[in-house]
C-alpha cells in the first residue's frame, strides 16, 4: 500500500505553476533553493514551465548549512540557466538570539532561521512584482512538518499533493541529479539533523501510513496492510492529528453571511 506518482503529475504540476503566476498577474516566482529534492525539484519544474529567466532561486546559508548544499543548489542552476542570489541568514538570526529567550534550542532557532527566509523570500518577491513558490510536499504538510509562517510560508504549493516518495519519482523524470535525489532528506537547523531520524521512521514508512490515512483506514487495518509497526502508524497519526491547526487558516467566530475559511470558498 504505497502511493503512486500519477502519470500527468508533472503536466499537472506545470500547467498549475503557470496558470497561477499569470492569475496573480507575477513577472515570475521566487524559490528558496535549499539544494535539497524539494526545492530543487520545484525551481526545475518551474523552469520547464515559465522559462529560467523567470525563476530566482535564492539559497539562505545559516551557521549550521552545509557547502554541499550550496554545490547541490549550485548544480541545479547550471543545469536549468536560473539565477541563484546567495544571502546569508546568520546576521539576521544573531540579532534575533539578542532579543528573543531561548535561542539556545535547537528547535527555536530553527523555527527563527525559518521565519527569516520567509522574510527574504516574501521581501523579494514583492521588489519584483513576483509570487513565491513553496517546497512543502505532502508527507510535510500531514505531519506538520514545517515551521508555520516559515517554510510553510509561500503563495503556492505545487507539491503539496505529492507525498515524499512520489516527489523522489518526480524526481527522477524531469531529470534531477541523482546526487541530488539520493541526499538524506534535512532542513539543516543544527549538525547531523535529518528529517527521518526525527520523525522515527522513514519517509518510506511515513508515506504508507499517511496514505492508509487518506484511504481512511484506522491504525490496525494500516499495520496490518503495510507491516509497519503499531507504534509508528500511531505516532504518524499523533503528528497528523496534532497539526490540524497548522493546515488552516486561523479560525474565525461564525458571524456573518459567509466566513472565510469556514463556508467562503475561493
Amino acid at each position: 500500500m504505497r502511493p503512486q506518482l500519477r502519470e500527468h503529475a508533472r503536466d499537472a504540476i506545470e500547467d498549475f505553476v503557470r496558470h497561477h503566476v499569470e492569475m496573480s498577474g507575477g513577472s515570475g516566482v521566487i524559490i528558496g533553493l535549499s539544494g535539497g529534492l524539494d526545492s530543487v525539484t520545484v525551481s526545475k519544474l518551474c523552469c520547464d514551465a515559465l522559462g529560467p529567466d523567470r525563476v530566482l532561486n535564492i539559497y539562505m546559508p545559516s551557521a549550521t548549512s552545509s557547502a554541499q548544499d550550496l554545490r547541490d543548489a549550485e548544480e541545479l542552476c547550471c543545469l536549468t540557466g536560473a539565477e541563484l542570489c546567495v544571502i546569508d541568514i546568520c546576521p539576521a538570526v544573531e540579532a534575533f538570539r539578542s532579543i528573543l529567550p531561548g535561542m539556545e534550542r535547537t528547535d527555536v532557532a530553527g523555527n527563527v532561521m525559518a521565519r527569516c527566509r520567509m522574510v527574504v523570500l516574501f521581501h523579494h518577491a514583492r521588489l519584483m512584482g513576483r509570487v513565491v513558490m513553496g517546497t512543502s510536499n505532502k508527507s510535510e504538510l500531514l505531519t506538520g512538518y514545517f515551521t508555520k509562517f516559515g517554510d510553510g510560508g509561500s503563495d503556492f504549493c505545487p507539491l503539496g499533493d505529492l507525498y515524499k516518495t512520489e516527489v523522489r519519482e518526480l524526481a527522477r523524470q524531469i531529470g534531477v541529479p541523482q546526487a541530488i535525489i539520493g541526499k538524506a532528506p534535512s532542513a539543516g537547523l543544527w549538525g547531523g539533523q535529518t528529517d527521518e531520524i526525527e520523525m522515527g521512521m522513514t519517509y518510506d514508512e511515513l508515506d504508507q501510513v499517511l496514505f492508509g490515512i487518506e484511504k481512511g483506514l484506522d491504525d490496525e487495518a494500516i499495520a496490518a496492510e503495510t507491516s509497519i509497526s503499531m507504534d509508528k502508524v500511531s505516532r504518524a497519526r499523533s503528528m497528523y492529528r496534532c497539526s490540524v491547526h497548522k493546515r488552516k487558516m486561523p479560525l474565525i467566530p461564525k458571524l456573518g453571511v459567509r466566513t472565510l475559511g469556514l463556508d467562503w470558498r475561493e
